[in-house]
């Protein structure tokens, strides 16, 4: 258990955090999409897990790479990236890249994990289409964020679903108090990243085979970040994460 003083306090009426695991669906998509606000997280002593539902092997442009190779390369790439946020707990589930569902196969591989860590925050992608931004609402993103809620509630918590998990693997029920969805078309919370950017923009870098124009990363960060920002009424030169929050405890 986390020491008090590395709980994360909440407002009035709400449950204190101690533990959250972001759940994604590529190598890569915790670092643009979270990673500021994660490298926040474990600097304040909560316990940060990542699940990684495919294995990256769709990515990259160099056709002499084996998909067999571009996954043990990305699964490498996101294990440094981690590091870089204060990450050290990975789990990999391995579906193949470009082709997810929102299976009930994937919803009990999404519950056991939930059940294993028993996190008091989820992370996941958006499971609706964001017009504003495309590159977010990519199928695998969408099918991993339906599956994700779907194992938030109702799978992880009752224990009549997948009963196997309980009988066979002593996997006990448990209760998640609340899901930050990243890339919603309907934020509602935002974190300025701007001290932890330099940690976040490190942990992209580690995503060699995935990174076209690294010398303009940077700017292509800081300007989106920037806008967000913008839309949460921060300060000119602040740079923001955005989330939409459900309290689902």
């Amino acid at each position: 258990m986390v020491p008090e003083e590395q709980t994360e306090q909440p407002e009035a009426g709400q449950p204190a955090v101690s533990r959250v695991l972001v759940i994604t669906a590529h190598p890569d998509d915790v670092d643009f999409g979270a990673a500021g606000t994660v490298a926040q997280w474990t600097d304040a002593g909560l316990e940060v897990s990542y699940c990684v539902v495919t294995n990256g092997d769709a990515g990259g442009s160099d056709p002499s790479v084996t998909r067999a190779d571009m996954a043990a390369i990305r699964q490498a790439e996101q294990t440094a990236a981690a590091k870089q946020v204060g990450v050290t707990d990975l789990h990999f589930l391995g579906y193949p890249d470009g082709r997810v569902e929102a299976t009930i196969a994937l919803r009990r591989d999404l519950a056991r994990v939930i059940r294993l860590l028993r996190p008091d925050r989820v992370v996941c992608p958006s499971p609706e289409r964001n017009y504003a931004r495309m590159g977010a609402s990519h199928p695998d993103h969408r099918a991993v964020g339906a599956a994700a809620l779907d194992a938030v509630y109702p799978d992880s918590r009752n224990p009549f679903a997948f009963p196997e998990l309980l009988a066979d693997e002593k996997l006990e029920p448990w209760t998640v108090g609340e899901v930050w969805i990243s890339a919603s078309p309907a934020p509602t919370t935002y974190v300025d990243i701007t001290d932890t950017f330099p940690r976040k923009l490190a942990a992209l870098r580690s995503h060699v085979s995935q990174i076209g124009d690294p010398d303009g990363l940077e700017k292509f960060l800081r300007g989106w970040l920037s806008r967000a920002a913008a839309q949460a009424g921060l300060p000119d030169g602040r740079l923001a994460e955005a989330f939409q929050v459900v309290q689902t405890g």
